[in-house]
């Protein structure tokens, strides 16, 4: 009986928290707080707008509360129920978990203040705003999961939430793109269990820090090279990556533009954080294993992505493949090997050399401690904050434009450049972002995957990054000629014009000029990165070296050094 006590002792938390631990769990449990508030309040619809708006502000306050913790102290965990890591569970958070939770957050309530002047009554009696509350309860807690296990649960409480969202209005459509939806991320997740699984039986433990440090003395061996290997495939789904992306073409048109936004913006972006978590951080010997057909998947997804958005006639389809592409060029971070950079290969002047400076990191002009993987993976972080962003933006933005113009058919749209000129502005900065054009945000990561990638031996990668931005460009002008340069086309058959309802598009009303407040804030957002990039290029360095060098994540769950 002594010895039991003494192990239950053993498996306690001994330390005291502090007030300010209380912060990990903050943004979870504001999520669902306010979802089942707006549960209770079900019979009050016009409640429901400043309900939502007040609880997104908050978890925006949260979140970046929690980041200005994190980047002024390093990680920190809080274990739930008392008991001591690796035996209970724990939420863990370091840089990389705090700068997407917080994009997340802001991108949260830039869609909630947009459903606001989109989402009619009906919508908000189906349950809009208590899903939006579910998925990004889900997205904060898988971002702060120290659990694999739990991982996976938040990954379904996400899944849950978007596929209420994703049907949200019963049309036939919609239970199409859905099934599609649900059934490919079935089989993800069924994958993903059983990588869990497999984990489990290797190393006793699902605590993300406990394997971390268990994996460190099996290297060389083949079994860590398969789990690594599953998981890949597991998030590679989740994330759309090629050859596992043909789920989200078929299913992300379907659904309202603001829910589109939502799921382009946050869910693909879960998988990807995933992704570097756990074979970077967890399995990085077996990621070199794997590292070459992470750079092939990378290069197809990116040309995929790029290729299919030329191909298409449809706004928000088409914005579809942009997302897929923008997924491929965050996975060139993750593919380059961990060797020395050469000196000649070291970038000296201009913005990547600011950005180093700016770390205070030992990543020095010439030769680094963790070679072109952190810049690569420090440009995947930057890249992975600014997609989220501009992606949930343009899909925002669709929303209006294919209101104003009565479709979301390129061949059918047209003059808003005159009739909507701010419009037009903030669609065009939008554009020149998402191709990564100076001065805007996209430009500065892809500089630094193409320097990683150059450094790396890896010169065709580089190359695969720099054609799909040119196809990218060639997509961005060519809407923006189609549906606001030229003028509006004249359609000769009447049952052509503008063949789809305006309940089909889920768009707000031109007349509401809420609905521009987001747009606004998002594009403003693009602009400011691109011309101050230092400050989100020190956290993603800093967010990288964290993630290579975890003894600091590990100390915080652990309590000792490694």
């Amino acid at each position: 009986m002594d010895d039991t006590q003494a192990l239950i002792d053993a498996a306690m938390v001994a330390r005291d928290y502090s007030s300010d631990q209380a912060l990990i769990i903050l943004p979870v449990l504001i999520c669902f707080v306010f979802g089942a508030v707006l549960l209770m309040a079900r019979r009050r619809m016009d409640l429901h707008p400043p309900i939502a708006v007040t609880g997104l502000a908050l978890l925006l306050v949260a979140d970046l509360a929690l980041l200005a913790r994190i980047a002024g102290w390093g990680p920190m965990s809080m274990a739930m129920g008392g008991w001591r890591p690796p035996f209970g569970i724990s939420f863990t958070a370091d840089l990389l978990s705090a700068l997407f939770l917080t994009v997340s957050g802001f991108a949260g309530l830039a869609c909630g203040i947009y459903a606001v002047a989109s989402i009619d009554e009906e919508g908000r009696r189906y349950g809009f705003f208590p899903f939006l509350f579910m998925v990004l309860g889900g997205v904060s807690g898988a971002f702060l999961t120290g659990d694999l296990f739990n991982l996976y649960v938040w990954f379904e409480v996400m899944l849950i939430g978007s596929f209420g969202l994703l049907i949200l209005g019963s049309e036939r459509e919609q239970l199409d793109g859905a099934t599609k939806y649900g059934f490919l991320n079935l089989i993800g997740a069924t994958l993903f269990l059983l990588s869990i699984g497999y984990c489990y039986g290797v190393f006793g433990t699902l605590n993300m820090a406990d394997i971390a440090l268990k994996s460190a003395s099996l290297e060389g061996n083949g079994v860590l090279l398969t789990i690594a290997s599953l998981f890949l495939v597991a998030f590679s789904m989740k994330a759309a990556a090629f050859p596992l992306n043909f789920w989200l073409p078929a299913s992300y048109h379907t659904p309202r533009f603001v829910v589109s936004a939502l799921f382009a913006g946050l869910l693909t972006k879960v998988g990807i954080y995933a992704l570097i978590r756990v074979v970077l951080m967890l399995f990085p010997p077996e990621r070199g294993g794997i590292g070459f057909v992470l750079a092939w998947m990378a290069a197809l997804t990116m040309l995929v992505g790029s290729l299919g958005a030329l191909a298409q006639s449809d706004l928000r389809r088409l914005l579809n493949y942009v997302v897929i592409a923008g997924i491929g060029t965050i996975m060139v971070g993750l593919a380059v090997p961990p060797v020395l950079e050469s000196t000649s290969s070291a970038i000296t002047t201009g913005a990547a050399a600011v950005l180093r400076e700016q770390s205070g990191l030992p990543f020095n002009s010439g030769v680094s401690s963790d070679g072109p993987l952190a810049t690569g993976l420090s440009g995947a972080i930057f890249y992975a904050v600014h997609s989220i962003v501009v992606m949930t933006a343009l899909y925002l933005a669709a929303g209006v434009a294919a209101f104003r113009t009565g479709t979301s058919s390129l061949h059918e749209m047209g003059g808003m450049w005159r009739r909507h000129p701010l419009f037009s502005v903030l669609f065009l900065v939008l554009l020149l972002g998402v191709a990564g054009l100076p001065p805007f945000s996209g430009f500065w990561p892809k500089l630094l995957l193409v320097r990683a990638s150059i450094a790396a031996d890896l010169p065709w990668l580089a190359t695969t990054v720099l054609v799909s931005g040119f196809l990218l460009t060639i997509a961005s002008a060519r809407i923006f000629a189609l549906a606001f340069w030229r003028p509006l086309p004249v359609l000769t058959d009447a049952s052509e014009t503008h063949p789809h309802s305006e309940d089909g598009f889920r768009a707000p009303p031109p007349g509401r000029p809420l609905a521009l407040v987001p747009l606004v804030a998002l594009s403003l957002f693009v602009v400011a990165i691109g011309v101050w990039p230092e400050g989100l290029g020190r956290l993603s360095f800093e967010a990288a070296h964290q993630v290579l060098s975890p003894s600091a994540y590990l100390a915080s769950v652990l309590g000792t050094p490694p």
